[in-house]
C-alpha cells in the first residue's frame, strides 16, 4: 500500500466512522487472498471509497474520465488505484487493462448498475460487470451498501445526517459451463444473477 493510498484511506475511513457510523457486517468475508470483482450497488458518489475502506489492502476503483482532466486530480486518482474510464465510449484497452488487473490476483469494485439509483433502490444490472466475470474468470465478492443514498443521494449538495453500514456477502464463483447463454446473452445473465445477489443481501 502505497503512502498516497494509505492516507486517503485513514482520513476517509475516519471520516466514515465520525460522521456516519460506518460499520461493516460480515467484515471476516473480506479477508481472502486472490483476485474478486466487489459488485456493489450504486446510489452516491461516497460508494466506492466506502467499499474501499472496508479492505485492509488496495482495490481498484473506477472514475469518470473528465475528473483526470487535471494533472493534480490525475496524479491523486491514480495513486489511489482509480482507473479512468469513459462510461459513453469505454475503449478496448481500458477494457482489456481492467481484465489484466483481475488476472494478476487484483481486487476491482464495480457497479453492476452503471450508474446511480435516483430513488437508492436497486436497479437493472447492465452486461458489463458480466463480460468481467466471463473473460477474467474471477470470482465475486457481492456487498450492499445502506445509507448512503441517506447521506448523499444524487443531485443533493451538502451531505446529510445518517448512519452507513456495508453488507458483505458470500463470495461467488460462477461456473461458466453451466449457462446455456453465451456472447452478449452470457454477459447479461451473469450480471443479472450478480445483481440479484447484492439485492437479497440485508443489515
Amino acid at each position: 500500500m502505497n503512502f498516497s493510498y494509505w492516507f486517503g484511506h485513514h482520513i476517509f475511513r475516519e471520516l466514515a466512522h465520525g460522521l456516519f457510523d460506518y460499520r461493516v457486517v460480515g467484515a471476516e468475508k473480506l479477508q481472502f487472498t486472490g483476485p474478486a470483482i466487489i459488485a456493489c450497488n450504486h446510489v452516491s458518489f461516497l460508494d466506492p471509497p466506502l467499499v474501499g475502506i472496508a479492505f485492509d489492502e488496495m482495490v481498484y476503483s473506477f472514475a469518470r474520465k473528465t475528473l483526470f482532466n487535471h494533472p493534480l486530480a490525475a496524479k491523486i486518482l491514480r495513486s489511489w488505484q482509480v482507473l479512468a474510464v469513459d462510461r459513453d465510449k469505454p475503449d478496448t484497452a481500458s477494457l482489456k487493462n481492467i481484465i489484466r488487473l483481475l488476472r494478476e490476483g487484483n481486487k476491482v469494485i464495480m457497479f453492476p448498475e452503471g450508474t446511480r439509483s435516483y430513488d437508492g433502490v436497486p436497479q437493472s444490472a447492465e452486461a458489463g460487470v458480466g463480460l468481467f466475470i466471463a473473460k477474467s474468470k474471477a470470482p465475486v465478492l457481492p456487498v450492499r451498501l445502506f445509507g448512503t443514498h441517506e447521506a448523499y443521494p444524487r443531485g443533493a449538495k451538502t451531505l446529510r445526517p445518517a448512519k452507513i453500514t456495508l453488507v458483505v456477502g458470500d463470495l461467488w464463483q460462477p461456473d461458466l459451463k453451466s449457462y446455456a447463454e453465451s456472447g452478449k446473452e452470457l454477459y447479461q445473465a451473469l450480471a443479472d444473477e450478480v445483481m440479484h445477489r447484492i439485492s437479497e443481501l440485508r443489515v
